[in-house]
């Protein structure tokens, strides 16, 4: 078979961004051109690989079976690229997605110093909310919070994503402090998607798990609209501490039921695809990004707290 290492980023990039035009420009090729490649490779392989229409394109069942391969090869390739040139020295594109609120805060403000350390690699960051299938739009890393369902990806823990059921003061004041967490099903509740249904381990973290229904004025798909609502006396919330950080220190938000820790084990990680040899640029990036953020402890957990509580 006589394709290019070219040619596979050129599908491979198609079937990511939808568009021959756009994977061209990225490679280098004029929209002419990159149809004629991608027809070029189908011929090779004997099969067509994309459906085309007037404005996108996307895989066929060969097109996803073939993808998988092309992943394959290029990550292969760059590893042992990364093998020759020196584990620290790693050349070319790391894609990264992660959560937009998470990414401007934590993630954006160390990115210049990551590329300063390894100039030599280049770094495509896509900051959204909703989860994407990795593999198939060419990720090479995504940061998730939470509990992570099962899947085939790999996962690797970055740091603990401690949360906190907090309200401000002045909404405390007006309706009463919760003693239990059943109390919470007289309080107005701030609801993230549809996590209607807060859980809870028993106090100081011991006993069977708590369940609580919880209603309220406030839905939201978006974490910034739960916490503005929260700061500004709407009701109660259930909130990391990653993004709260700053009102709990100056007191715009009070945690409360602290001694009914939420349950489920969440944290902040790093996903990536199984492949045999993890790529020496995600490597580096996952332990860069571990190490900013502090072990065993969050620096946001550290700061201006006694003994990790607020």
């Amino acid at each position: 078979m006589n394709l290019s290492l070219s040619d596979l980023t050129l599908f491979v990039r198609t079937a990511a961004l939808g568009n021959i035009s756009a994977a061209g420009r990225e490679i280098g090729l004029a929209p002419a051109s990159a149809s004629q490649r991608l027809q070029a490779i189908e011929r090779e392989i004997g099969a067509r690989l994309l459906h085309r229409t007037t404005r996108q394109v996307a895989l066929n069942e060969d097109g996803r079976v073939f993808l998988a391969y092309a992943q394959k090869i290029l990550a292969d390739a760059e590893e042992a690229r990364d093998a020759v040139t020196g584990a620290q020295s790693p050349a070319g594109m790391l894609s990264v997605t992660a959560p937009a609120s998470f990414g401007r805060q934590y993630i954006s403000p160390v990115l210049p110093e990551f590329l300063k350390a390894h100039p030599r690699l280049r770094v495509r960051m896509h900051l959204m909310d909703h989860v994407v299938d990795i593999v198939a739009q060419g990720i090479d890393v995504a940061i998730r919070i939470g509990t992570l369902p099962d899947s085939t990806l790999v996962a690797k823990r970055l740091v603990s994503n401690r949360r906190v059921v907090c309200a401000a003061p002045a909404y405390l004041a007006e309706h009463g402090i919760p003693a239990v967490p059943a109390d919470l099903e007289r309080h107005a509740c701030l609801i993230l998607g549809d996590q209607r249904l807060w859980r809870f381990e028993g106090a100081g973290g011991s006993g069977s798990e708590i369940a609580v229904r919880v209603a309220g004025p406030l839905e939201s798909n978006h974490g910034e609209v739960i916490k503005d609502a929260a700061a500004a006396g709407v009701g109660i919330a259930i909130k990391s501490t990653w993004d709260v950080a700053d009102l709990l220190r100056d007191g715009r938000l009070v945690p409360i039921l602290e001694e009914y820790p939420l349950a489920g084990d969440s944290a902040i990680w790093a996903v990536y695809p199984n492949v045999r040899l993890l790529p020496v640029r995600v490597r580096l990036f996952i332990d860069f990004l571990k190490l900013r953020f502090g072990q065993p402890t969050p620096y946001w957990d550290d700061a201006d707290t006694a003994e990790g509580r607020w």
